[in-house]
């Protein structure tokens, strides 16, 4: 069993993802790239010398960090929040906020710069979301967020840098 599988079963990530999915959740959005952005495709050996072994988990293989073991989680600084894999920005302080499972987690995204899919990991429908220019795994999308959009963008630390304002 591959270590995703296996946390996916045990880590809160999983778990929360059950009960918007059992719940009759409101749909997921639909997402397109930001006109003009350039994909960056690099091979695997370019991107092991890119990212650290966890980064790579994460990013190319789709990991989970433990739970509440990322210091972003508890950033509250002004500034932006890249993806790890290719510094593309996808989330602006002001759209964070504390959902209390461990991972940092968002309301929205800056638009344009994430791509969502369907993940049958669990065989409970979840949105996995990936960076649009790099398709570095960030994490999935949830229906339990607060207002103004009602949902939870759970994001892996590691698959995040803070550049602060």
């Amino acid at each position: 069993m591959q270590r995703r599988h296996f946390l996916g079963l045990l880590g809160l990530g999983g778990l929360a993802g059950l009960v918007p999915s059992l719940a009759g959740a409101r749909p997921k959005p639909d997402l397109s790239p930001a006109p003009g952005l350039e994909t960056l495709e690099l091979s695997e050996v370019e991107w092991r010398e890119r990212l650290s072994e966890e980064q790579f988990e994460i990013l190319r293989e789709a990991g989970t960090e433990p739970a509440f073991s990322s210091p972003l989680d508890k950033e509250t600084r002004e500034g932006v929040y890249h993806c790890a894999g290719c510094d593309l920005p996808l989330f602006e302080s002001g759209m964070k906020y504390d959902s209390g499972t461990g991972w940092p987690s968002f309301f929205t995204h800056i638009e344009g710069h994430l791509l969502t899919e369907r993940d049958l990991v669990l065989l409970i429908p979840r949105t996995e979301y990936h960076c649009a220019r790099c398709g570095g795994h960030q994490g999935h999308v949830f229906d339990d967020g607060p207002e103004p959009t009602g949902l939870r963008w759970c994001n892996n630390g590691l698959a995040l840098t803070f550049v602060p304002a």
